[in-house]
């Protein structure tokens, strides 16, 4: 089996870029340890109306530019038709000590994709290198940060990219060996909660880990940063959902340790929700093209508090987005 590559650039280029519909599946070869899911649908948001008409043709600028032409014609890629999905293990200690794994479905050539690593492996010694990890050859590669990352493909439908040698070795195994999901008990019940046929959604379980966080400034008035900071400290999950098609729709659901725990930070999130419509006109006075987003925003952006959850919703229109941005068809 191939194993490869210099593909941080496949993440980054994914990533350039809430309807009922079937739950989103637990993927195998993310680690037991993950706390947090990240996962972008990149087809259908590269399908979708919204990036066709907004974003699409910075897209394919950017693809069609000969240094992107020529790394892509060489490990036989089409971002475009090529990515089918991406999921993002994050797990850690603390912000300063964060594990990721990404698992990018697709369709890949291997072989194509080893013979590029290895190319920019002689071209670009001090930026990419081939190491070995076990019985596997993983692509190390540095950020832009300069800490290391490894890739590697497990076969022609999935590149691996973690942030730990170990991490993607493990992966690999997982997939050798075709093993059951072990995420959390928590974690799993979360994401089989989440909406597969979404754009893009996060999840994850905060129970217990929001205890230390810093002291909360709102510079909005009538908004106590002491409740948001008490209120967050009792969440014990955390669900974004965002969906691309005509419209930009977002959810976000919180959930609390209790109904009372929710009864209670709903009513601060509905304080908020309020105090943020009362502001927007302000900001529509300095950006009059902006009036119609504006007050897209200010009627569907609410929140609501149903048994132990809290939810946040907003939409927005491709029109509010046209007229702010000068793109509109009018």
């Amino acid at each position: 089996m191939i194993r490869i590559s210099r593909i941080a650039m496949i993440a980054a280029l994914s990533v350039a870029l809430p309807t009922a519909g079937r739950t989103a599946e637990v993927d195998a070869l993310l680690p037991s340890e993950t706390e947090q899911i990240v996962y972008m649908n990149v087809k259908q948001i590269l399908g979708s109306d919204i990036i066709k008409k907004f974003a699409l043709g910075q897209i394919k600028q950017t693809l069609e530019g000969n240094d992107a032409q020529k790394f892509l014609k060489e490990i036989g890629l089409d971002p475009m038709k090529d990515i089918d999905t991406v999921n993002i293990g994050v797990w850690g200690q603390d912000k300063d000590n964060m594990n990721t794994l990404a698992v990018v479905r697709g369709t890949f050539d291997a072989e194509k994709l080893f013979t590029a690593a290895e190319k920019a492996s002689k071209e670009n010694a001090d930026q990419v290198s081939i190491v070995e990890e076990g019985d596997y050859k993983l692509v190390k590669f540095v950020n832009k940060d300069g800490k290391p990352g490894y890739a590697a493909v497990a076969d022609n439908k999935t590149v691996l990219i973690g942030s730990e040698k170990k991490i993607v070795a493990a992966s690999l195994t997982a997939a050798i060996k075709k093993v059951k999901p072990t995420l959390s008990k928590e974690l799993a019940a979360l994401l089989l909660k989440q909406d597969a046929k979404a754009s893009m959604f996060m999840c994850g379980v905060t129970e217990g880990k929001l205890k230390d966080i810093p002291d909360i400034n709102v510079p909005l008035p009538g908004i106590e940063g002491d409740k948001l900071k008490e209120g967050l400290q009792k969440m014990n999950s955390v669900a974004v959902t965002i969906n691309l098609g005509k419209e930009i729709a977002l959810d976000v659901t919180m959930g609390m340790k209790d109904a009372d725990a929710a009864d209670d930070f709903g009513a601060t999130m509905a304080k908020l929700t309020e105090t943020v419509k009362n502001f927007l006109p302000l900001i529509g006075m300095q950006q009059p093209n902006a009036g119609e987003l504006i007050k897209n925003i200010s009627d569907t952006l609410n929140s609501k508090v149903k048994d132990k959850d809290i939810s946040l919703t907003l939409k927005i229109t491709a029109d509010s987005i046209g007229k702010a941005t000068g793109k509109s068809d009018e």
